[in-house]
């Protein structure tokens, strides 16, 4: 491989905002850029920028030994490299090549492209990039990772530029387990400050008399609730020692949440899966046990 070099050729699919700000931060980068996507006038600032813009997906794979996808997700990745192999003018294209997928899909979509790609005689490494397109290339940019630990190796002081790397194994699923896991957090969250702020100014209290301290609350979970590791230790031995909160408390206060989504005549789908969380682990005898042993039900669903 020619990974050796950091001015390795790079070909980025797809120029949605976050194609475009990973094509932007390897053109910065000083590696040689080629971009294509299905409107080409997205590839207008990259060219400026130094880019080159491919004329067919063919062109755009042929330019690099690694292409990165940025797309909605892998059935794109098909529906564009699909007919580049099934041409037979360009049957090998994929023949060497690397492939670093970045769009988001489940665990076994991405287990099913890598075995596709191999058959193409083609090299893959599923990722999952957690932040913004605004936050691409800077410190707190960070992504999984899963394939050939060789591949990813070679090709990892390339992909450190979009973000800090975390390798997880050669499992393709790793990646995406590990990038919708933690996108399970996040999107509930967003949802729930949005549920909170639409209870307080169904009252008549401006939002930004709220937001401020709720998202305190959000940033303060990790002390309120503990270490990581010790969350994970009392998750993996089953322990649940119910003697600061119960599910039995913590579950009144579920309750009087969704009967108070109920009053202000806001949504309640929210509250109500959390509160069912609650009944079902009391229903299962774990009432005077921590709100942690709402996993046990959870896990078990």
């Amino acid at each position: 491989m020619t990974a050796a070099s950091n001015q390795i050729p790079v070909t980025v699919i797809g120029l949605g905002p976050m194609g475009r700000a990973m094509a932007n931060t390897l053109l910065t980068g000083g590696h040689p850029v080629t971009v294509w996507n299905r409107t080409p006038s997205r590839a207008d600032e990259l060219v400026a920028a130094g880019a080159t813009l491919a004329p067919t997906p063919a062109a755009a794979v042929a330019a690099s030994e690694l292409t990165i996808l940025s797309l909605t997700d892998y059935q794109a990745m098909y529906d564009i490299l699909g007919p580049v192999v099934e041409d037979p003018r360009n049957a090998d294209a994929l023949a060497g090549k690397v492939l670093v997928n970045l769009s988001s899909d489940t665990p076994d979509v991405s287990r099913d492209a890598a075995t596709w790609a191999t058959k193409q005689g083609a090299s893959f490494v599923t990722g999952g990039l957690m932040v913004p397109a605004p936050a691409v290339g800077t410190p707190s940019a960070y992504a999984f990772y899963s394939g050939p630990k060789d591949v990813f190796g070679a090709y990892e002081p390339v992909l450190r530029l979009i973000g800090e790397p975390k390798y997880l194994g050669a499992d393709p699923g790793l990646a995406q387990l590990f990038y919708q896991a933690h996108l399970d957090v996040f999107l509930t969250g967003l949802s729930s400050l949005l549920h909170a702020t639409a209870l307080v100014t169904a009252a008549g209290v401006p939002a930004a008399e709220f937001l401020p301290g709720a998202l305190t609350t959000l940033t303060d979970i990790p002390a309120m609730i503990g270490d990581g590791h010790e969350l994970a230790r009392q998750l993996e031995s089953g322990d649940h020692p119910g003697h600061l909160s119960t599910a039995t408390m913590m579950g009144a206060t579920a309750d009087h949440i969704l009967r108070t989504s109920q009053q202000a005549g806001i949504d309640v789908e929210l509250p109500t899966a959390v509160k069912a969380h609650y009944d079902r682990a009391i229903a299962a005898g774990h009432g005077a046990d921590n709100w942690t042993a709402l996993y046990e039900v959870i896990k078990a669903h």
